[in-house]
């Protein structure tokens, strides 16, 4: 099989790491090609605390999802999220040495460099820098700057931040792992590729992906991201919570939550029981279903009102920025009962689960069209981009040299030609619009002798 064309992508999760390799097929769908799964050791709330289990937990998954694929494994596209998270907006401009130029990638480049240098907390770095919109010589709300005509250029950014040691941990598992680091991404936005459409992120909608250890928040508007957060507690802090409420192994209350659990208490009846086997010969212990669903929805409530306060923060209840979209729920945490149900009576917004199957082949496993695996999908898709990038960026290198040096535009140039990529066209078709010009008046002339 060839090696080239595919791409992987790892998502390290507080509970289960999953390496995923897929490629492009012809109709531009994801074909993954393999899944590898691995309980996640030495992870706590997105962030490595056991840089040893980590690795291990890497290499397992990873070989797991070779061996599935048939074929090695080289680099890698990472997800990075955690409590250490965290995104503001930030204005930046730059003045145009020569405003009688177009404005070209290399200013988009220049400005979004700038941002990079912010000065930030010690210990923090910046990982995005995301442009919302552009304003030329103070015309606003621009979406595509590229090809007009100004002498400073500014834009509003979602900057996210996060903690460079732990990155770097990230960085480290994976090299010693044997593996290259091919990208990092933020996983809300990896998810966000894998489950939204791009009507939604148009119309306003804003995702919760809720995991083990965090739920990750993405908002969008006008096809843009707005705001991004990280909220430090997700599936986990249920089955603590069932754990502890009802005297049980934490095996067993992840059990309970995944086949009994319902985050609407009202809908079980009070004589529903589940019997659990005790330990080591003790009694078996009964649980009514109703106690375990008040549990759930106590910390199901606690973790939406979070998300719905960043939501609220965003600006979701002026009228310019409503999420008429409303949210999308995905990670493993929504597979929950009735959680779609307690969300929409909490924030009054339409929300729908969110599956990755809109990308994926028609002959994809059902299994990994499951929200578990949105993240995951979302890292693929991502490193497809990125190597399809390469691949046009190494084309337009290959390219002779001669078809540039042809290519000063002059003012005389057809405005439509702006984007077009440069060749060497003969002088006289360059200069048409001033050539049709001095025919007309060639032809007034002779028709007025």
């Amino acid at each position: 099989m060839e090696n080239n064309n595919i791409a992987v992508g790892l998502d390290i999760g507080t509970t289960k790491i999953v390496a995923m390799v897929g490629r492009k097929n012809e109709y531009g769908k994801l074909e993954i090609l393999g899944v590898g799964k691995s309980k996640s050791l030495g992870v706590h709330r997105g962030v490595v605390n056991n840089i040893t289990q980590t690795i291990q937990s890497i290499q397992q998954a990873v070989q797991e999802a070779e061996s599935d694929a048939d074929n090695k494994i080289t680099e890698v596209v990472v997800g990075i999220a955690g409590q250490h998270i965290r995104s503001l907006q930030h204005s930046d401009y730059i003045t145009r040495s020569n405003a009688d130029e177009v404005i070209d990638e290399e200013d988009i480049d220049l400005l979004i460099n700038q941002v990079y240098k912010l000065v930030m907390l010690p210990g923090e770095e910046i990982i995005h820098v995301l442009p919302q919109e552009y304003k030329v010589d103070g015309q606003a709300e621009i979406k595509e700057p590229i090809g007009m005509y100004g002498g400073r250029l500014e834009a509003n950014f979602h900057v996210v931040v996060g903690q460079v040691s732990s990155i770097r941990n990230i960085g480290r598992c994976v090299k010693s792992s044997g593996l290259d680091l091919a990208g990092i991404t933020l996983e809300p936005l990896a998810s966000a590729n894998a489950v939204l459409s791009q009507e939604e992120k148009e119309a306003g909608v804003a995702l919760i992906d809720i995991g083990g250890g965090t739920t990750d928040l993405a908002i969008f508007k006008d096809g843009i991201i707005r705001h991004t957060a990280v909220i430090p507690f997700g599936g986990n802090v249920i089955t603590e919570d069932i754990k502890e409420g009802c005297s049980i192994i934490e095996k067993q209350a992840e059990l309970l939550k995944i086949k009994f659990g319902s985050a609407w208490p009202g809908e079980n009846k009070d004589n529903e029981i589940v019997s659990i086997p005790g330990l080591r010969g003790r009694e078996p212990k009964e649980i009514t279903l109703k106690n375990l669903s008040k549990i759930i929805h106590a910390r199901v409530v606690e973790i939406i009102e979070q998300a719905y306060l960043e939501i609220k923060n965003y600006g979701h209840e002026e009228q310019k920025k409503k999420l008429i979209a409303g949210i999308v729920l995905t990670g493993g945490g929504s597979q929950l009962n009735h959680l779609k149900q307690l969300v929409e009576y909490i924030t009054g917004m339409d929300t729908r689960i969110g599956y990755p199957n809109e990308h994926l082949a028609g002959d994809s496993d059902a299994e990994m069209a499951s929200p578990l695996y949105a993240t995951a999908v979302g890292l693929v898709m991502n490193a497809v981009e990125n190597q399809s990038k390469v691949v046009v960026e190494e084309e337009v290198v290959e390219q002779p040299t001669e078809t540039i040096s042809d290519a000063e535009t002059s003012l005389e140039d057809d405005a439509e030609h702006t984007n077009a990529p440069i060749q060497s066209e003969p002088k006289k078709e360059r200069k048409s619009i001033f050539e049709k010009w001095a025919d007309k008046l060639k032809d007034f002339l002779d028709n007025a002798e």
